[in-house]
């Protein structure tokens, strides 16, 4: 199976998650599904050093991983209260709305493997990295008319990651054709006329993020 394969199979094992944990949380008789959940964790810690996996595989990567964190603790705390019943009026609304996607902005970690797909792969809850040091960012609208500040970033990026120890795989025109396809995905999704890149270094871990500029 090659890791395109794995990445879909994946995906499709978060979606169907997502929809077992509903019915779980519908019925008082249902069990968890702790099957299908294994399957998650144990593909997200295959690939959570992300060293088999290109730019775009990465990308897509922590996009997963991402989206298990934040549901697995809405999950855990639905869970809670569901042994324990509701305490607090927000803990009714908790259980009936779950993820209010307009409270997590959308950020898209792509080079590397995100804080979340870390704290999954070692068994711990996913919390908020900190930042050891400004990171050095760039604003994109268009990657080819752009390059002079491409090149940039990819030399922030590269000798960042050398400096850390990381393998760097990939040269500048491979680079450049990953960065013009994230930003044309990225604007066309929110909408936004340019795409924020930074080079960041996290728990030790050089990343390079990308979030839609409004």
């Amino acid at each position: 199976m090659t890791v395109d394969d794995e990445l879909n199979l994946l995906d499709s094992h978060m979606r169907r998650l997502k929809i077992e944990y509903e019915i779980y949380f519908n019925n008082p008789t249902k069990k968890p599904p702790t099957d299908i959940e294994w399957k998650v964790l144990t593909l997200l810690r295959k690939h959570s050093d992300g060293s088999r996996l290109s730019f775009s595989q990465r990308f897509r990567f922590n996009e997963i991983a991402q989206r298990y964190a934040v549901y697995s603790d809405l999950w855990r705390k639905k869970g809670r209260i569901r042994e324990e019943g509701y305490r607090r009026p927000q803990d009714a609304l908790l259980s009936v709305q779950g993820v209010r996607p307009e409270q997590h902005e959308p950020e898209h970690k792509v080079y590397g493997v995100s804080a979340a797909a870390a704290a999954v792969a070692a068994g711990a809850a996913p919390a908020r990295a900190q930042e050891e040091k400004k990171p050095f960012s760039i604003d994109c609208a268009d990657a080819k008319a752009e390059r002079a500040q491409v090149e940039k970033l990819y030399n922030v990026l590269t000798e960042a990651k050398k400096k850390s120890g990381e393998a760097v795989s990939g040269n500048f025109d491979s680079f450049t054709a990953f960065v013009q396809k994230k930003t044309d995905q990225i604007r066309k999704q929110y909408g936004c006329q340019a795409v924020e890149y930074s080079v960041e270094m996290q728990d030790g871990q050089v990343k390079l993020k990308a979030k839609a500029k409004t």
